[in-house]
């Protein structure tokens, strides 16, 4: 796990007196990040809400971090150029491994367009804990879809730097899952993130 080398030398490290596997041990379950990654309209944050709702029915400690939600508050200060966008997905990363050391399952829905920047998020948890979902669909599906009018106004030239159409999404090279949303029910793809969390033994 990386550490930042950039930290002024007053500042120290304080250890806790509860620690992760304590919490782990309260909880029951062990902690991750399930980094839902995809084009906007993918179906990225319905499958983390349904997921969520599923542990909470299992009564499994977790929480959803949802691109919009995030940038009304923690991340309102940002745009979307790609200097924004990277420094969108550290803050979510450094967020959702505070979770994971509360040993809360954590997952995060974000565009999150850049392999480097999924990278960045992946090396500040161990490397058991951070688990890429790739929520694969077409450009078609998503534009077809276009939930809330984005992929409308990018056309007629009125968002700048929209994913898919004037930037880039790189797709992730070995993520642990892909969901393809344009095929499989949401109830499906719920079970298939459920058993995957059941095989590594995150969950019972």
């Amino acid at each position: 796990m990386s550490q930042k080398t950039n930290v002024s030398n007053n500042i120290h490290w304080h250890d806790l007196a509860v620690t992760k596997s304590d919490r782990i041990q309260l909880n029951g379950h062990k902690s991750c990040v399930l980094w839902f990654t995809g084009l906007s309209g993918s179906g990225k944050s319905t499958l983390a809400n349904a997921v969520n709702q599923r542990l909470y029915e299992k009564q499994i400690r977790s929480y959803v971090l949802d691109g919009d939600n995030v940038r009304h508050g923690l991340n309102a200060n940002l745009g979307f150029s790609p200097d924004d966008r990277q420094e969108n997905i550290r803050r979510i990363g450094e967020v959702s491994k505070l979770f994971v050391d509360h040993g809360t399952i954590v997952l995060t829905a974000f565009v999150s367009p850049y392999q480097k920047d999924r990278l960045l998020a992946r090396d500040l948890v161990e490397k058991e804990e951070f688990i890429e979902v790739f929520v694969k669909c077409s450009i078609q599906e998503c534009e077809n879809r276009d939930p809330k009018g984005l992929y409308k106004k990018a056309r007629k030239g009125e968002i700048a730097e929209f994913t898919g159409i004037s930037a880039p999404y790189e797709e992730p090279d070995n993520p642990e899952l892909i969901i393809y949303s344009d095929e499989s029910s949401i109830e499906a793809s719920v079970e298939q993130i459920l058993d995957y969390l059941i095989e590594k033994q995150i969950v019972t």
